[in-house]
């Protein structure tokens, strides 16, 4: 049961800005605030094992929600994008900084015995993704800010989405044609 929850949570927070959209368009007030609460909690509950790296964009998600609720402001709930970037970015930042970089942890999932000239390559590329979560962040926060909710959706419900899966992918590429190559 409890790999199922997992899922349709993660399935649920990756739908947050369309949840918000359809929420605060079609839902009365403060209706769409304590449902994304409510799943920010069960996230909470299910997630217990890795509780450590999620913990405080959680509260925050959950602060975020709550008070949405019960002040009567949906502004609140186009603030979480923000946190979840910043979190990314902390957990991104922190592991260049300790070591492994977290795209050597993912490699390293893969191919326990990376070579050792592959680490620059790996730390390099977790920069690039700082430095979109920076670019996620910003635009997160200005169009929370000062765009309409078609804008926030639009940008955090599928472009933010699009610039991920694009470096995901384009760096895939790049290591999987041109790196063999050399």
């Amino acid at each position: 049961m409890r790999p199922l929850l997992h899922l349709l949570t993660t399935l649920m927070l990756l739908a947050y800005p369309l949840a918000v959209y359809f929420g605060l368009t079609y839902l009365p007030v403060g209706s769409i605030a304590l449902v994304l609460c409510a799943l920010l909690v069960l996230r909470l509950v299910v997630q217990r094992q890795q509780i450590k790296l999620m913990l405080l964009p959680l509260l925050l998600g959950i602060g975020l929600t709550a008070g949405s609720y019960f002040a009567r402001r949906h502004d609140l709930l186009l603030y979480y994008p923000v946190v979840i970037n910043l979190s990314m970015l902390a957990l991104f930042g922190y592991s260049l900084r300790q070591g492994p970089s977290m795209i050597e942890r993912f490699a390293r999932l893969k191919e326990p015995t990376l070579p050792s000239e592959a680490i620059p390559y790996l730390q390099r590329v977790t920069r690039l993704w700082c430095g979109l979560f920076v670019v996620n962040g910003i635009m997160a926060a200005y169009t929370a800010a000062f765009s309409s909710l078609a804008t926030w959706t639009l940008y955090n419900g599928l472009i933010s989405y699009l610039l991920m899966g694009l470096l995901l992918g384009g760096e895939w590429l790049y290591r999987s044609i041109w790196l063999k190559k050399s």
